[in-house]
Parts: C-alpha cells; sequence; structure tokens
C-alpha cells in the first residue's frame, strides 16, 4: 500500500500587538477566539521571524504606526501574510495587507463580529459582491502563472461584473464567469498545456516553472515556446493563465542522482509534451527510494506530495513498459509508469516513461475519481433567528472559513455580511433535499461548505437530511464520506421560550404539526401522547395557507387533558425585526394570528403566568419551601 505524504501542514499563527493597557485588554481577549494566538507589547523592532505567508499578524494602535512597520517587509501578494489593524474599543477593524490569500478580509469580519465592531474593507471585488479571483483559484486548486494579470483581469471584472473563461479542464464556475469556446475571446485560461506564446508579451519569466532555478531551466526555459511535440500556436497575451495542480510524476532513479538532474528531467518532459510544471500535483516512486535525498530535496523544493508503493504493488498495475535493469534492481516490473498511474488513480499515461540520463520520467493525470475522493468538509450550521449577533463565533468562524456556502435563500439574506465573498448557491423553500445534494457534490471537489440552517440544524432542520443522503450514497455506491461536522444554533424553541419567560422548566415535547413529510394520524398520536403525559407542547409549523385546520385540532387534542386557562405563549419571528409576543390561554389561542413563523408554546398543568410572563415550576419551591421576607 501506499505511504504517507512526506510534507508536513503547516498552519499559520496569530500574533496580537498593542501599546497600551487598554489595548493588551483587548488583545487578551482576541486570544481567546484564537487559541494559539500570541500577545506581544509593541516594539520598533518588528520580530522579523513572524513576516511569513500564512500568519496573521493584529496591531491595536494607530494604522500610520503599522505601516511604517511593515513597510520594509512587503514583498507580494503571493507571500505577505495578514495584516489587519483596529482601534483599542474595537470599533473599527481593518483588514490593511492581504486581503484574499492572506484571508485578511474573511479574519477582520471574524474579529468584528466576535468583538462587535466594524469590519472595514477596501477589496474592490468584496464591495461590489463579485468573487475573488484569486481566492476562487485557490479553491479550485489553480495556480496562477502570470500574476501580472491578475489585477487587470480582476478590474475588467469590476467594470463588466463578468469574466470570459476557456476552461479545458471542467472548474466549477462561479455565475459572474462564462464559459467561451473561443479562445482569443476569453479573459482567463484554465488548461495544463503550454501554449506558443510570445514569453515577453504575457510577462513570464518562465512559462513552465516560474520559479524555477536557472540552472535547472537551462536552455529548456528557452524551449518553452517551441515544443517539439504538437505545439499549440495560440496568442495568450493579455488573458490570465490558471493551472490546475492534477498532474502525477512517476519517477525512478539511480541511487545518488543529483536533484538537479531530477529537476531538468522532469522539466524537459513536460515541456516536450506541452505540459505546465505548475500543474504538478504530487510524485510517486518506489517504497525503496522514500529517502532518495534527490527526490526527497526536488519533492520539498517545489511542495510535491511525494507517494511511494512497494515492489507487489506495482507489479499489479497492467499495460506498462517492463524494464529488466528495474527488475534487477528493485524486484518491480517497472516503476515510473506503475507509480504515476497508481498514485493518479488512472489506466491511461499522459506521458509514458522517458528516459533521460540517470531519471526516467513519467506523467499522469488525477481521474476525476480520484479527485472526488480528495473530499473536503461540511459544516452543518445554525444561524439561530438570523441575526449574527444571535450566532456564536465559533459557527460564524465556520461560515467564514468555507469556500461555499449553500442554503434557503431567506436566511441566506440574513447572514449577507459573513458570506458576500463567497461562492453561494441559494435556493427556495421545499427544495432542501437539492441543497443538501449540492453540498455534497461540492465537497466532493475537495471543498469545504457550509449548509446553512436556521435555527439549530438538528432539530427540524438539514442535519439529519445531509447525514441521511450521504448514509445512502456511501451504501449504494461506497464511495468515502466527506468530514461532517453540526454546529448548533438557538432554536425556534430556545428563542421563543425566552422571549416568554421560562416556560420550558420541565419536561416538555416538541411537534410539528406539517404533515408534509409526516402522516396526521402519526402526529395526532403524538399530540395525545404528549397531552396525556403532561408534557409543556412546543408546536413547530403550526399553520400554514393550505394547512389551516391542524392547530385547531391540535388544541381540540390537548383540551381533553388541559384546563381552557392552560397558559399558552404564542411567538412569531423570535428576535426578528417583525418580533411578536403573545401570552393567552387555550380557550382564546386561536383568536390570534398563528402562522409559518410562528411558535406555539402550550403550558402544562401547573404552567403559570406572572407579571406577562410563562413559569413552568420545576418543583424547587416544594422541595426547598420557598418562603418570603417578613
Amino acid at each position: 500500500m501506499s505511504s504517507g505524504s512526506n510534507k508536513t501542514p503547516h498552519a499559520g499563527s496569530v500574533a496580537i500587538f498593542y501599546i497600551t493597557d487598554r489595548g493588551r485588554g483587548l488583545a487578551e481577549r482576541l486570544a481567546g477566539y484564537y487559541p494559539a494566538a500570541e500577545t506581544k507589547k509593541y516594539s520598533a523592532r518588528f520580530p522579523s521571524q513572524l513576516w511569513k505567508k500564512d500568519n496573521t499578524l493584529v496591531f491595536i494602535m494607530a494604522s500610520g504606526i503599522v505601516i511604517r512597520t511593515i513597510a520594509p517587509y512587503m514583498k507580494d501578494k503571493k507571500s505577505d501574510p495578514a495584516v489587519i489593524v483596529m482601534d483599542e474599543k474595537a470599533q473599527h477593524v481593518i483588514s490593511l495587507l492581504s486581503g484574499h490569500l492572506g484571508k485578511a478580509n474573511q479574519k477582520a469580519r471574524e474579529i468584528a463580529g466576535f468583538l462587535g465592531g466594524e469590519a472595514v474593507i477596501t477589496t474592490a471585488s468584496d464591495l461590489n459582491n463579485l468573487p475573488s479571483i484569486d481566492l476562487w483559484a485557490e479553491a479550485n486548486n489553480l495556480v496562477i502563472e502570470n500574476w501580472d494579470m491578475l489585477s487587470k483581469v480582476g478590474t475588467k471584472l469590476i467594470n463588466r461584473g463578468t469574466l470570459s473563461v476557456y476552461d479545458e479542464i471542467g472548474i466549477i464556475l462561479p455565475p459572474e464567469f462564462k464559459r467561451v469556446d473561443d479562445l482569443s475571446h476569453a479573459d482567463l485560461l484554465v488548461t495544463n498545456n503550454i501554449y506558443d506564446i510570445d514569453i515577453n508579451s504575457c510577462g513570464l519569466s518562465f512559462p513552465l516553472a516560474g520559479n524555477l532555478s536557472a540552472k535547472a531551466a537551462g536552455k529548456d526555459a528557452g524551449q518553452a515556446g517551441m515544443t517539439k511535440q504538437g505545439k499549440i500556436n495560440c496568442d495568450t497575451s493579455g488573458k490570465l493563465i490558471l493551472r490546475l495542480k492534477n498532474l502525477v510524476l512517476g519517477i525512478g532513479c539511480n541511487s545518488g542522482t543529483s536533484e538537479q538532474e531530477i529537476e531538468s528531467a522532469v522539466i524537459k518532459t513536460l515541456a516536450d509534451h506541452n505540459l505546465s510544471f505548475l500543474s504538478l500535483h504530487s510524485l510517486s516512486t518506489i517504497d525503496i527510494k522514500k529517502n532518495e535525498p534527490g527526490l526527497v530535496s526536488f519533492a520539498a523544493k517545489f511542495g510535491l506530495d511525494l507517494q511511494t508503493f512497494g515492489a507487489d504493488e506495482l507489479n499489479t498495475v497492467k499495460g506498462v513498459t517492463p524494464s529488466p535493469a528495474a527488475k534487477r534492481a528493485t524486484g518491480a516490473q517497472a516503476v515510473a509508469e506503475p507509480s504515476a498511474l497508481l498514485a493518479a488513480g488512472g489506466r491511461t499515461l499522459l506521458v509514458p516513461k522517458q528516459k533521460i540520463g540517470n531519471v526516467t520520467v513519467a506523467v499522469a493525470k488525477k481521474t476525476e475519481r480520484r479527485r472526488k475522493m480528495e473530499y473536503g468538509k461540511i459544516f452543518i450550521v445554525g444561524t439561530g433567528p438570523g441575526s449574527i449577533d444571535h450566532i456564536t463565533p465559533y459557527a460564524q468562524k465556520a461560515i467564514r472559513g468555507s469556500d461555499s456556502i449553500v442554503g434557503y435563500g431567506t436566511y441566506l439574506d440574513l447572514i449577507q455580511d459573513l458570506i458576500a465573498d463567497k461562492e453561494v448557491v441559494a435556493t427556495g423553500m421545499t427544495q432542501e433535499i437539492d441543497r443538501c445534494r449540492k453540498a455534497i457534490e461540492l465537497s466532493s471537489d475537495g471543498r469545504t461548505v457550509a449548509v446553512i440552517s436556521g435555527g439549530d440544524p438538528g432539530i427540524y432542520a438539514m442535519a439529519g437530511l445531509v447525514l441521511e443522503l450521504l448514509k445512502n450514497q456511501h451504501s449504494e455506491s461506497g464511495t468515502r464520506s466527506p468530514e461532517i461536522e453540526v454546529i448548533p444554533g438557538i432554536s425556534a424553541l430556545n428563542a421563543c421560550a425566552s422571549r416568554l419567560g421560562a416556560p420550558l422548566m420541565h419536561d416538555f415535547a416538541s411537534i410539528s404539526l406539517s404533515d408534509r413529510l409526516t402522516q396526521w394520524e402519526t402526529i395526532e398520536k403524538r399530540l395525545y401522547a404528549a397531552a396525556m403525559a403532561d408534557f409543556v407542547i412546543a408546536l413547530y409549523n403550526p399553520k400554514s395557507k393550505g394547512r389551516t385546520e391542524h392547530i385547531s385540532r391540535a388544541r381540540q387534542i390537548i383540551l381533553q387533558y388541559r384546563s381552557p386557562d392552560t397558559p399558552v405563549g404564542i411567538v412569531r419571528a423570535a428576535m426578528r425585526e417583525n418580533e411578536s409576543v403573545i401570552i393567552t390561554d387555550l380557550e382564546h389561542m386561536l383568536e390570534h394570528d398563528i402562522d409559518m413563523q410562528t411558535t406555539v408554546i402550550i403550558g402544562n398543568s401547573k404552567t403559570l403566568t406572572w407579571n406577562n410572563l410563562m413559569i413552568t415550576p420545576r418543583g424547587y419551591e416544594k422541595k426547598h419551601q420557598f418562603r418570603t421576607n417578613e
């Protein structure tokens, strides 16, 4: 079986700088939100070791101080960390640097939501509710080749509201991106292929590898536009070029082969076959080479996952070119070709083995099936009543950390500030299955997806449906499922009870009166059982335009076991602007407006009202003999 990766994931750190005592208190409070964060007293001697791409630097001080401090370290958006500036009262949280790739915009919103301030975002795509090209590329495992074109194409998107894409891969596009069949009409080019272009007109130093060493590139760089096999003639100047990292190298080499020789062999193989170095995803070889210094150094230099296979496993691959030398040295009939095929999950080589000096190279393309086995994660997030103020910081963080947002349009409208820069899939009422299937589909491409559910996702909401669909999918096809995390929210039950006082202090039952998914006969049985057992009863979905009689029938059943003066709370749109709270009784409850946004809570035989609040005694008075002061 294949071994694990040689890459060690690096999660960036958070450093929070302050000057005053008040700033220190705010820094320590914020460190509670980012548990691994460090708080530091500001000094003009900035710790340069913190200036790393994946880090987040938060400064609680004047922006002028920060700008003068970081100016000597700033390079470009590919390598600068996220820099955030905020005032001591946390009124304004400013995304200052690396808003997209560094996630400064996202973290500024997270911090503002946690501290109750306002995020200050100045990037044009966010302000115009347009997708960020660099974030979209990152989410789809695309590498930007000609960075100098990013701002130019980004400006086109801002001015026109749309971009044309020539896509040879089959990437999921946001609504603002339109596919075109004519490359000359495209703003974005998504491809693994090297085109015969004028390098100077595109601003490319070397289209194969970008940051390859000059020594390694050698004369191959000069050959990049004049490939030997099947030269493609097309002018791609003025277009943003994106490479999907889906090519897998299979490599065999003699012991002691240098990193430079391996690098040169790979460059030549790709150049000869019109393939971009930037499309490399990983490399693979036989397990006895897992510690080969040249291979390990080459993989580390370019951030490639190194995957290895045993000789027996390599020998199971059919249709490869046998190598007597490899068989004698390793016991495997071949190394480069079968390892590439195994790692890519396919049966066909893109490039058969190429013997160059001490190195043999083969190339395979990761199959769609293999790519889809690399599942992402699904957060099923409860947003409570809808206001961001009522969403837990952890839920906000999950939403902000997701690539795609899926939900009912009305609920998504309530959290626009959290999802303005995200890929959003909104559907209408009664389209729950479509929403959940879309979330699973997106996660199968390795994305992190947030399924938004009003209230709590585990109460008459999305959590169960997502899990049921995944269970059925696994049973039918045996495919691996994404990681799932359910994040609770304030349910309608909780919100309405809080507005009524304390009606749920003792045992209660929650029953939905909607018979869209449950037969009415079953609902009636549950009403009888709950009423007979003297539960406090919370009624969800009590009444709709096409279903007006169910609340009346429920009242009739409960009246068989409860007094007409039993307290009843009727709460509509709890914790929202159009909230309505009424306390009445069983006899008069139908005199008030009730609809699908209403939750009705009917007390038990002990429930009472006081000061326009409902109270269901737990039994403390009897046990502890409450007494009034004399």
